[in-house]
């Protein structure tokens, strides 16, 4: 594999097509596409200013490196990325990839980042931004903290493990989610959305997990989390905190330890496909 040290590259396309070689310390100044097309590439402890670094690039590792906000829509069409130990300050990274893992890095400007794309694997990552992760699929999170809302629209196939997300709408028309010793906090979560599993979760929502076909939910706490399981079909939850409020849940099974107010109207429901139980009180 060739080397390319301490290199200042300038102007649009400056390494075009580069195959087979580990770039070292080396900044990338105006100019964009500088790795367009390039296949087979290392890149270690260098800068990126300018747009489109790594378009339609295959098979590149990326360490210890710093993409400016100036770099935007730094990674799309790419396949085989690995980025460890990078600072990503650039918005709308990652768009219709492939196989994208990343390794303790920080996105602190993740507007509209990671979508489209597929097969993701990301440990150890802070984002802060909006919109992330929409219409992506096959992910597999750990030790993710998010700050931002409108996540994973669309998304599926995922599984979250030791995370938190602070963000509103989550998880809207997703379908297929696994979420493991996380805290949410939000607004409207999981609206709309398809076989969902939260599984030692904190969650703190107004009006959420509504609208969802097939919610599961195993030792969870739903905090200050009012009308919830609205229109929900295929319920069984563990409920181990207080809701404020429960309404109109279409059918399936709920234990949760007390509630204070619970809203079942004849037009909407039928109760005889709901069970709701409460720890305190015995069935009602």
């Amino acid at each position: 594999m060739k080397k390319l040290d301490h290199g200042t590259y300038t102007g649009e396309r400056a390494l075009f097509a580069l195959e087979d070689t580990e770039i070292i310390n080396a900044t990338f100044e105006d100019g964009e596409s500088p790795l367009k097309e390039s296949k087979n590439v290392i890149v270690r402890t260098s800068t990126f200013k300018w747009k489109y670094p790594l378009w339609y690039t295959t098979n590149a590792l990326v360490e210890n490196t710093l993409l400016e906000e100036t770099a935007r829509s730094g990674i799309w069409y790419a396949k085989n990325i690995t980025m460890n130990n990078c600072n990503i300050i650039a918005p709308k990274t990652f768009r219709r990839s492939s196989y994208i893992t990343l390794n303790n890095c920080a996105l602190p400007n993740a507007l509209e980042t990671m979508w489209g794309c597929d097969h993701i694997q990301m440990k150890n990552i802070t984002a802060k931004g909006d919109y992330f992760g929409l219409n992506s699929s096959d992910i597999e999170i750990e030790g993710f903290f998010l700050d931002g809302n409108y996540c994973f629209d669309g998304a599926k196939n995922i599984v979250i493990r030791n995370s938190t997300l602070n963000s509103k709408d989550s998880f809207w028309n997703s379908e297929n989610v696994t979420v493991y010793d996380s805290v949410i906090n939000g607004e409207y979560l999981a609206w709309n959305s398809k076989n969902i599993t939260f599984v030692n979760c904190k969650i703190t929502s107004h009006q959420g997990l509504c609208y969802i076909n097939g919610l599961r939910m195993i030792n969870c706490e739903l905090i200050d989390s009012d009308l919830c399981f609205e229109y929900c079909e295929k319920i069984d939850a563990e409920i181990v905190s207080h809701v404020d409020s429960i309404k109109n849940p279409y059918s399936g099974k709920i234990v949760v330890e007390s509630v204070g107010e619970l809203i079942l109207e004849d037009k909407f429901i039928n109760k005889e496909k709901t069970k709701i139980l409460v720890k305190n009180h015995g069935k009602i």
